[in-house]
């Protein structure tokens, strides 16, 4: 069995992060079997699909997006910086990729925010995912315990997951405390303990962001249940395209 593959805010190497373009392109591949997307919300409470806090770096506006309302937020242009064919592309609400990617793809949505930064997030991102009944198909992430505490107070019936980039010796505790079924670890921290231990507690564990080959190759060694997080799908399937192919060599 493979390491699922995961596009990081879509296929970002190739399009756009975080837009239609780069989750359409995402779903084209056969191997790609989750998405992981970024939600903030706009001023007016719409949930929208952003990495930054502010438009500054992949947008042509300025400004926080926590600042400004949804009517303003779907006029920027978010294609222009990645290359000449991607003018235009917008910035998606979290209900437009939902009803795009229902039924195709799996989902890891982070719920990005700081703090007591985005108090309606998980809520807001709840209503979408439960209007739509997909609350099987995603996973609700995040780097704030905050924001993971108040989704499972919400909504017990979903997935939730911390991010983190270390491996701090009671991670098990905090996992448990927060009701985490999932763990989204920077890949560095990934070794056979890790996994043994996560198996342990039934903790599904992603990996991210792998863009080498020999690294992606060097983690699906440690464990085939680790999700690989990626910017490029494409290496991914070259990595274990030729490991299948030099398998079954007769």
């Amino acid at each position: 069995m493979n390491n699922s593959c995961v596009a990081h805010r879509g296929f970002s190497s190739i399009a756009p992060e975080n837009t239609m373009a780069a989750f359409e392109l995402a779903m084209e591949q056969p191997q790609v079997q989750w998405i992981e997307l970024d939600v903030q919300c706009s001023r007016d409470g719409v949930p929208v699909v952003i990495h930054d806090f502010t438009f500054n770096r992949t947008t042509d506006g300025e400004g926080l997006v926590r600042e400004t309302n949804w009517s303003d937020i779907e006029k920027l242009d978010a294609g222009s910086w990645k290359g000449k064919s991607y003018v235009g592309e917008r910035i998606p609400s979290l209900g437009e990729v939902l009803d795009r990617c229902c039924g195709k793809v799996r989902l890891n949505i982070e719920l990005k925010t700081q703090g007591d930064m985005y108090p309606d997030l998980p809520a807001a991102v709840i209503h979408e995912v439960r209007k739509r009944h997909m609350q099987h198909d995603v996973v609700l992430t995040s780097f704030e315990p905050k924001a993971l505490a108040k989704a499972k107070e919400i909504a017990p019936e979903f997935q939730t997951g911390l991010i983190i980039d270390a491996r701090p010796g009671d991670l098990v505790d905090r996992l448990k405390q927060l009701q985490c079924s999932f763990l989204s670890i920077g890949y560095t921290n990934v070794d056979k303990s890790l996994m043994r231990e996560m198996q342990h507690e039934e903790i599904q564990v992603m990996a991210w962001t792998v863009d080498d080959k020999t690294i992606m190759k060097r983690l699906a060694a440690i464990d085939p249940s680790l999700m690989l997080c990626t910017n490029c799908p494409d290496v991914w399937e070259k990595a274990f395209h030729e490991t299948a192919r030099h398998f079954f060599r007769p």
